[in-house]
């Protein structure tokens, strides 16, 4: 079982030397992973439900700080040697997917190969609005912009029109470090669910008790053997709790559906009680879960 952290870049991790030192302790401890939320815009007063807490309303009200995941990982990544880099989630259908490509492939490249790009479709109907996107339809964009992203990462022509993107013979150079970046697919739904047995290199609801996920990771699997693809390789994300009285046997569970990676929130927003809590959970339940 690997470990990552969700929720990476917010609150006082925004800042530089907060993010540098917490990351660089969780790497310490055996974190695999970092995973990056994001909005671009929240705006003041929004209506739209917030899905994945009971006020349906983000935590920290409509003043919440996001810093751009993708420059804070290429942060981080200067501060760390193994960690994997993540976005879980860029709101892709937001985004010019040739920006995109390149953006993901050159940090790949200054990494070393370490980063995963998840992507999901958007919950926050008031910024679509205010960045001039449609809401409607936004899963259709998706779908196109994953397709897209992934023949640039090619390098070579792509001539391509597909409703959202004219391009006649262009090339996006450099390509990732390893010819592509997975695709991780986010979401709660089923809809997620059959995107990531199409689409996904793997799958990260947000939300999810056991059972639910289960069913979930039933239609990844079914959805990927209906496309001829392998539904064994498209690699199952999961939050665990961890203020519970059995950690581990939280993670055994997840283990048993299929989940390959475990993501907690931060464990620390600052660096003098990262070291004491990163490693306290290393040594409390990710050396114990290693064989999972």
């Amino acid at each position: 079982m690997r470990f990552g952290i969700i929720f990476a870049n917010t609150g006082p991790l925004a800042e530089g030397p907060v993010a540098a030192g917490c990351m660089q302790a969780a790497e310490a401890a055996g974190f695999e992973s970092a995973w990056t939320v994001e909005h671009v815009l929240v705006p003041a007063g929004y209506e739209s439900t917030y899905p994945y807490g009971r006020s349906g309303k983000m935590p920290g009200g409509d003043r919440i700080v996001f810093p751009d995941p993708l420059i804070w990982l290429a942060y981080v990544a200067a501060a760390t040697e193994r960690l994997v880099l993540g976005t879980g989630i860029l709101i892709l259908p937001q985004r010019n997917p040739g920006v995109v490509a390149k953006e993901i492939a050159t940090l790949d490249r200054l990494s070393g190969g370490r980063l995963r790009l998840g992507v999901g479709s958007g919950w926050l109907e008031e910024e679509f609005d205010a960045l001039g996107v449609p809401f409607a339809g936004r899963g259709r964009r998706l779908d196109a912009s994953i397709k897209a992203i992934r023949a640039l990462w090619t390098g070579e022509e792509v001539t391509l029109d597909d409703g959202y993107q004219r391009w006649e013979k262009v090339i996006s150079l450099p390509t990732p470090t390893n010819g592509t970046v997975p695709i991780v697919i986010g979401g709660h739904t089923e809809v997620a669910a059959r995107r990531a047995g199409r689409l996904g290199d793997g799958f990260f609801p947000g939300k999810g008790s056991p059972s639910e996920l289960a069913h979930l990771f039933g239609i990844v699997r079914e959805t990927a053997e209906e496309a001829g693809r392998d539904p064994d390789a498209i690699e199952l994300t999961a939050g665990a709790p961890i203020g519970g009285d059995d950690p581990v046997g939280a993670v055994e569970e997840l283990a048993s559906i299929g989940v390959s990676r475990v993501v907690v929130p931060p464990l620390a927003f600052d660096v003098d009680s990262a070291k004491d809590a990163y490693g306290r959970f290393g040594e409390d339940v990710i050396a114990r879960c290693t064989s999972l």
